[in-house]
C-alpha cells in the first residue's frame, strides 16, 4: 500500500508540473500574440504625428479661408480612417489608453502653443509654420519611435 500511495503522490506532482509549464508556455504565447499584434499603434502615431504637421503647414501658408477649411478638411478625413483602423484591431497592449492620452493631450497642448500665435502675430511667416509643424509632429513621431522600441 505505501508504494501505491508513493506513485500517487508521484504521477500526481508530474500532472501538476505538466499544467504549469502548458499554463506557462501559454502565457508566452499570449505575450507574444499582444507583442506583435499591438504593431499598429506605430503606424497609427507615425501617421497622425504628419498628418498633424501638414494641417499645420496647411493653416498657416495657405490664404485664408482655404488653409483652413484643406487643413480641417485633411484632419477631419485623417481621423476618421486612423479610428477605422484601430477599431479593427484585436489587440491593444496594457496600458495603452494611458500612453494614447498623453499623445493627444502633448499634441493639443504643442497645436494651441503653435497655432495661437502664429495666427496672431505670424500670419504666412514661413519659419514659423515649418517649425511649428515639425514640433506638432513630435508627440506622433516620437510617440512611434518609442511604442516601436517596446
Amino acid at each position: 500500500m505505501p508504494e501505491y500511495a508513493f506513485e500517487s503522490a508521484s504521477s500526481a506532482s508530474s500532472s501538476a508540473s505538466e499544467d504549469a509549464a502548458a499554463a506557462l508556455a501559454r502565457a508566452q504565447e499570449l505575450s507574444s500574440t499582444v507583442r506583435d499584434s499591438s504593431r499598429w499603434y506605430v503606424w497609427y502615431q507615425v501617421v497622425y504625428g504628419f498628418a498633424s504637421g501638414l494641417v499645420v503647414l496647411a493653416i498657416g501658408l495657405l490664404d485664408h479661408p482655404y488653409g483652413v477649411a484643406v487643413g480641417i478638411g485633411f484632419w477631419c478625413a485623417v481621423i476618421a480612417g486612423l479610428t477605422a483602423y484601430s477599431a479593427r484591431q484585436r489587440v491593444a497592449r496594457r496600458g495603452f489608453g494611458r500612453w494614447h492620452a498623453s499623445l493627444i493631450i502633448a499634441w493639443g497642448l504643442l497645436y494651441l502653443a503653435v497655432l495661437t500665435p502664429g495666427t496672431i502675430w505670424f500670419e504666412g511667416a514661413t519659419e514659423w509654420w515649418v517649425t511649428g509643424a515639425l514640433v506638432v509632429s513630435l508627440p506622433g513621431l516620437i510617440g512611434g519611435y518609442l511604442e516601436a522600441r517596446r
